[in-house]
């Protein structure tokens, strides 16, 4: 089942000798356990396409589904609500809340969404299990390494019923093997179903993609599958 799609989008900003061709008629389909990857150069479009992918900005032309409903059929408030139910992001920052503790960093999206407190709390305390945080979740970020925030950011991202993640450069900020288990983790969050839109300068990391899209100038230059990445090299390594 296709989770996001983007149909002929375009999105320009400024005019005249300013204009710049944010994207120019991309067409991208992401099913359901699929990661993707997009890599260009700075400025080809890849922060934009995530910002049109996850609604928070509408494209100039072409058309975005996400999970089968057409975002611009959508009123204001149910582009918002389908934000807090069905997506995810992760950046590279972190964007975790100070004051709160790790459990109540992820538990907090799902509690403004109407979830009870104790549900809220429940599906938090599952999701940093999952990225091995459990015994962090008493923490506040400013007491957890580079790595751990981004684990933890990855749990709200995934926390409750979210079915698309979307990550701007998520392991920019963090060493190389921190960057591998961040990827890993969105793999992972992937063989449950969801699907995952990475943008990575990385080429090592995108390998952990099912499909690596390259951008310029606003138009999907190329699609490829990556060559065998780490997850396939380590099945190698498995005897039956």
């Amino acid at each position: 089942m296709s989770i996001l799609e983007l149909r002929g989008v375009a999105k320009t900003y400024g005019d005249g000798a300013a204009e710049v061709h944010a994207l120019d008629g991309v067409d991208l389909t992401v099913t359901a356990g699929q990661m993707v990857a997009v890599m260009g150069p700075s400025g080809s479009g890849k922060s934009t396409l995530l910002t049109i992918a996850g609604s928070l900005e509408e494209p100039d032309r072409g058309e975005v589904l996400v999970a089968g409903m057409a975002l611009r059929e959508l009123s204001r408030n149910a582009r918002a609500r389908l934000r807090r139910r069905t997506v995810g992001y992760v950046f590279q920052d972190f964007n975790l809340l100070p004051g709160l503790t790790a459990a109540e960093n992820v538990a907090l999206p799902l509690e403004l969404d109407g979830v009870p407190g104790r549900t809220a709390r429940g599906a938090a305390l599952r999701a940093l299990e999952e990225v091995g945080l459990s015994a962090r979740a008493p923490h506040f970020p400013d007491q957890l390494s580079g790595g751990e925030r981004q684990r933890v950011a990855i749990a709200r991202a995934v926390a409750g019923e979210r079915r698309l993640l979307l990550a701007d450069e998520p392991s920019g900020a963090l060493d190389s093997g921190n960057a591998e288990a961040v990827m890993r983790l969105i793999h992972s969050a992937c063989k449950r179903g969801v699907a995952a839109v990475v943008v990575t300068h990385d080429a090592q990391l995108a390998s952990w993609a099912d499909r690596v899209v390259f951008l310029r100038d606003g138009k999907i230059v190329d699609q490829t599958m990556p060559m065998a990445g780490p997850e396939s090299l380590l099945s190698q390594g498995q005897t039956p």
